[in-house]
């Protein structure tokens, strides 16, 4: 082990705060400093963000984590980097932006989705890659550049992930990681990229713009004279490219320890389940939905399915009621009534209310991909109240969430849990009552951050393992089991068929309301 003074910087670019995290190299957190970046929606579907504003809002985030840690500088011994997964994010000549970046949230590329989905070689690209097509990655989002806005890939020299970008701005090295390059132009079983893949994708002329793939936890690359000027830390500290923000959040929040895989959600604005697996255990599912997704641990993967909204779907429920209370006189923000949910969970009827949350305006894309997907009640009556809206908002990620896993094989054996709505006991019932297994929360604050910086901890040798490393900065900070509610597993198991039934029926219902 390292001297305990020094720290590691784990950067995590989310996609509306960028944050950067000191850790000990022992894997205590000390401090933490973020900025808030923003995107700009439009109504023909574009999520846009700016590159060069991203890179302000890091340097911001890194300055303002030295005015909290004195000695930053000289005690930093890494740098390691991720960010929000998919997106195309297309640097020119002298690593200039190409334009503003696509990020998962863009919606244009759903109608050539719609035409590689249903073309002769999607088969065999999907089990190469273990992921399905989606209007968020951007192996999707570049065939439909190519077809309709051909001058953006011209102008280009490269097509990088947020975190590239900004790796990229660190080091001046153009690169990529194995995980997002795998599962979107790769194989997952070679970490590679696949020359199949990439003419499935309509992209064989395109081929030029992949960048070099670069495994962080082997390799890293100096921090450059002008990105120290910026930032304030020290030239040539060794930095470290991190794989997708899903995967390195779930790494630092227990889907694998005691050299053992496990599975484990993210509940935030998104829902990401994620199972760890050996690649011969990878179940790829008849659908051609998910994401196989590797971890920085040689032959073991995640396979993962994402819901496009989580909590989302309970802001959304919350804030009607804050806008009618602020209508009547009684200002009420959102933040008031958080606190409020498990009260109301509580006072309402048990599973009588069906909610598909499907609340995104892009749809859903886990288990099913369907941008005309949208959310709704099913059987509501004149003795329903608003708690058990609630509570059936609640459920209804619950079932969300056993529908993700039930796409990836059999139900885990039990599910480690992050994100900020952990901390309602009505919503960790209701995730191991849908998936009837032990619930553990991860008590580690910024699990993303935390795991792409136990990268740098094993790259710059002070493990010499990742599962020596995950033995120290994981497995003491997982909770104690809560085990599952023996009658509402039942429960919630009687209404996960009529869930998934209902699912699949309101398919044509979405189709009319959208125009189709």
């Amino acid at each position: 082990m390292a001297d305990d003074s020094r720290v590691i910087i784990g950067i995590d670019a989310g996609t509306s705060v960028v944050k950067a995290v000191a850790f000990e190299i022992g894997g205590r957190q000390l401090a933490w400093a973020s900025a808030r970046n923003n995107y700009v929606m439009a109504e023909d579907g574009a999520a846009t963000q700016s590159l060069a504003q991203t890179w302000q809002d890091c340097l911001t985030a890194l300055r303002g984590l030295a005015e909290k840690l004195p000695g930053l500088a000289r005690r930093t011994a890494a740098i390691a980097v991720t960010g929000q997964g998919d997106g195309t994010w297309l640097v020119g000549a002298g690593n200039e932006p190409v334009g503003d970046a696509w990020l998962w949230l863009d919606a244009r590329a759903a109608p050539t989705v719609r035409q590689l989905a249903a073309g002769a070689m999607n088969r065999a690209r999907f089990e190469a890659t273990g992921t399905g097509l989606n209007t968020c990655q951007q192996g999707t989002q570049m065939a439909h550049m190519d077809r309709h806005a051909p001058d953006l890939l011209g102008r280009a020299e490269v097509a990088l992930h947020c975190k590239d970008w900004l790796y990229l701005n660190l080091t001046g090295v153009r690169a990529t990681d194995p995980s997002e390059a795998s599962f979107t132009f790769g194989n997952f079983r070679t970490r590679h990229y696949d020359d199949t893949v990439i003419e499935a994708l309509g992209l064989s002329h395109r081929r030029a713009l992949l960048p070099e793939i670069v495994e962080g936890t082997q390799t890293t690359h100096p921090l450059t004279p002008a990105a120290a000027a910026a930032s304030g830390l020290l030239a040539g500290t060794p930095v470290c490219l991190g794989y997708v923000d899903m995967v390195m959040t779930a790494l630092g929040a227990g889907v694998r320890s005691g050299g053992e895989n496990a599975a484990c959600s993210t509940i935030g604005s998104t829902g990401v389940h994620t199972r760890a697996k050996a690649v011969a255990d990878v179940q790829l599912n008849a659908e051609g939905t998910g994401y196989v997704i590797a971890l920085p641990l040689p032959g073991i993967v995640t396979q993962v399915q994402t819901n496009m909204s989580a909590t989302i779907n309970i802001d959304w429920v919350l804030q009607l009621a804050a806008d009618l209370m602020s209508e009547g006189g009684r200002e009420t923000t959102l933040s008031d009534l958080i606190p409020r949910i498990d009260g109301w969970f509580a006072a309402s009827a048990p599973g009588s209310v069906l909610y598909h949350p499907y609340i995104s305006e892009a749809g859903e894309r886990g288990p099913f991909v369907n941008a005309d997907a949208r959310a709704g009640f099913i059987g509501l009556s004149t003795r329903h109240r608003f708690p058990d809206l609630v509570r059936a908002v609640v459920e209804g990620l619950g079932l969300a969430t056993r529908d993700c896993y039930a796409a990836m094989g059999d139900a885990p054996g039990e599910l480690r849990l992050t994100g900020g709505a952990a901390r309602s006991s009505a919503l960790r019932g209701v995730l191991s009552a849908a998936v009837d297994a032990p619930l553990r929360v991860s008590e580690r604050e910024e699990a993303g951050a935390a795991g792409v910086a136990m990268m740098a901890a094993v790259a710059i040798g002070a493990y010499p393992s990742m599962d020596d490393c995950i033995a120290e900065w994981v497995t003491p900070l997982l909770g104690r089991p809560e085990p599952p509610d023996a009658e509402q597993a039942d429960r919630m198991d009687r209404l996960y068929g009529a869930y998934r039934q209902a699912r699949l029926g309101l398919v044509p219902v979405w189709d009319t309301l959208a125009g189709r």
